[in-house]
């Protein structure tokens, strides 16, 4: 197998064939094209050259519009092409640089600089040959990592917000229904006006992936209220209140430990506000209206929603209907307007999320959430 070079010459002049020829042939393979029409279909032949010499006066195509075919074709873009031509004019030489040629041999050629600039234009296309393999090969690596970090993140996610679930056994799917909710509210007010500045595409991908860990500070709270059988009272319910400020406490840690990245970011302000209310009277601050974070706001009608649709300790399931009744009369109270309208807009979504994330005792019985107790 011949592994030199190979050297297309495309040249209607039979004196310059037969010079170049001679000249190049043992160090390099030599393919000779006499019209600028045999030499692209040579150039575009399975074996490709690996450069070009072309006149550029030719009489059927000349060299400038062969140049562009080939650099208009993927499969000969790259391969570098030396223009040969009697004229010398600036002019004439920028527009084939322009055009995509590396270089210019004037006519009557100089045998030395011939074999100079091939040898020179071989190497630099060899060289960027391999350094593109070397960026193919390095973006590869970096798509492998930069995947392996998002199932290293979702996982983490995953795993705090099942440590929360398993302190409170009847919540089953609740962190899968919640997160749907939330990016189905997300995706209906992302063109609404006071929303489209936050919701783009890379937001309300990290509020799918954050809001799995809303309840994460519920592992803070003692069994004997977070499990107990009935409504809290007094000190009880203070308490159970806390789990806005352990969770964002806990989450702060793991930035402190691990940086902090965007996806925690919005995890820590969702569990610290999904329980303020529009009207001023949530916790643990109190904040009102828009002091409220997007991710907070919309987190909390995802939230209450799903409380009522399902059986807790202290309360049958609601039905869907009768959920969507409760929720409608606390527009503009505990909940954004807009975001409360985006809820009844898309309820249909909503239904159809909780039956697909059923918790298992549903499941065993035939039931739904969304046909109540």
């Amino acid at each position: 197998m011949d592994d030199r070079a190979r050297i297309l010459i495309i040249d209607d002049e039979r004196f310059y064939i037969d010079v170049l020829v001679g000249l190049l042939r043992t160090k390099y393979q030599t393919f000779v094209a006499k019209s600028g029409k045999e030499g692209l279909e040579l150039a575009l032949n399975n074996h490709l050259p690996d450069l070009i010499l072309l006149d550029v006066l030719m009489p059927d195509m000349d060299g400038y519009e062969v140049c562009r075919l080939l650099k208009a074709d993927k499969r000969t873009r790259n391969i570098p092409v030396i223009f040969l031509t009697v004229k010398s004019e600036v002019d004439d030489e920028i527009r084939g640089l322009e055009m995509g040629a590396v270089d210019y041999i004037i006519k009557p050629i100089s045998p030395p600089i011939v074999l100079a600039r091939v040898a020179t234009h071989l190497a630099l296309a060899k060289a960027h040959c391999s350094l593109q393999e070397q960026n193919d090969l390095l973006e590869q690596r970096v798509e492998e990592r930069t995947a392996e970090l998002a199932r290293t993140q979702d996982a983490t996610i995953y795993l705090m917000a099942s440590l929360a679930e398993t302190r409170d056994n009847e919540t089953g799917q609740h962190i899968h229904r919640t997160q749907h909710y939330v990016k189905t509210l997300a995706d209906a007010l992302r063109a609404a006006p006071g929303y489209r500045e936050y919701l783009d595409d890379a937001y309300i991908d990290l509020l799918f992936k954050s809001a799995p860990m809303h309840d994460i500070g519920k592992v803070g709270v003692p069994d004997h209220i977070l499990l107990k059988p009935g409504p809290l009272q007094g000190e009880e319910w203070e308490e159970m209140k806390r789990h806005a400020i352990y969770g964002k406490i806990a989450i702060e840690r793991v930035e402190d430990d691990l940086g902090i990245y965007d996806f925690l970011e919005t995890a820590k302000e969702i569990a610290y506000t999904h329980h303020e209310r529009w009207d001023g009277k949530g916790y643990p601050e109190g904040l009102r209206e828009d002091r409220i974070p997007v991710s907070g706001r919309l987190m909390a009608v995802a939230d209450v929603y799903d409380a009522l649709i399902s059986r807790r300790v202290y309360k049958p399931a609601f039905s869907h209907q009768k959920a969507v009744e409760i929720m409608r009369s606390e527009r503009g109270q505990h909940f954004d307007p807009q975001v409360l309208d985006a809820f009844l807009e898309r309820e249909s979504d909503f239904r159809a999320i909780a039956v697909r994330f059923q918790d298992e005792y549903l499941v065993e019985t035939g039931k739904d959430h969304t046909e109540g107790a």
